[in-house]
């Protein structure tokens, strides 16, 4: 059996964040233990570049536009949709998340789901609680290791058989240049 795992380690990575704005009350905390996240695993405040949008609903055009462009090695979308007396947080729920997951599918590049999709308002509080299991803060996680599995899986398609390693973060242009290959 052959094990391939990312690291936790996000020394020398580059992430953008899309945060709603919509129920800020929870996406201000999300937002807030996410960037801890990743500064306590080591990138750099420079390194972190936060897009605030209107809803969730906006989220997936803006996480396309930051996965597209060349200069992050991962997109987390945070934002809250809470259930309420009509139809609409199906279809924003929905809609959000096909979004998310077709950005990452088309830029080959992590986009990680952050967005919390709850029944209360209560619920949306405590999985925002930077003192019980943040939801950005693990946003924040699983997007610094699928970058470093998929350098991993890049390197072993190149022939290389090296442990992941930090590389220099991506500059624009790069991902212009990996797409012609």
């Amino acid at each position: 059996m052959k094990l391939r795992k990312g690291s936790h380690d996000a020394t020398g990575l580059t992430f953008g964040i899309v945060a709603s704005k919509f129920n800020k009350f929870v996406t201000s905390r999300l937002l807030a233990e996410c960037v801890k996240a990743l500064t306590k695993a080591g990138a750099r405040d420079e390194a972190i570049e936060v897009v605030r949008v209107p809803g969730a609903f906006e989220i997936p055009l803006v996480a396309r536009q930051l996965a597209r462009c060349g200069r992050f090695d991962a997109v987390i979308c945070l934002g809250a949709v809470i259930r309420g007396d009509t139809p609409h947080f199906e279809y924003i729920s929905t809609e959000v998340s096909r979004g998310i997951l077709q950005a990452s599918m088309e830029s080959n590049v992590p986009v990680v789901f952050g967005v919390l999709t709850t029944d209360t308002v209560a619920q949306a509080i405590e999985r925002a609680d930077p003192t019980k299991m943040n939801r950005g803060a693990e946003a924040a996680k699983t997007a610094i290791e699928m970058v470093n599995v998929m350098r991993l899986l890049g390197k072993e398609k190149n022939g290389e058989v090296s442990p992941p390693s930090v590389t220099p973060p991506r500059r624009a242009g790069h991902a212009a240049t990996r797409q012609k290959r």
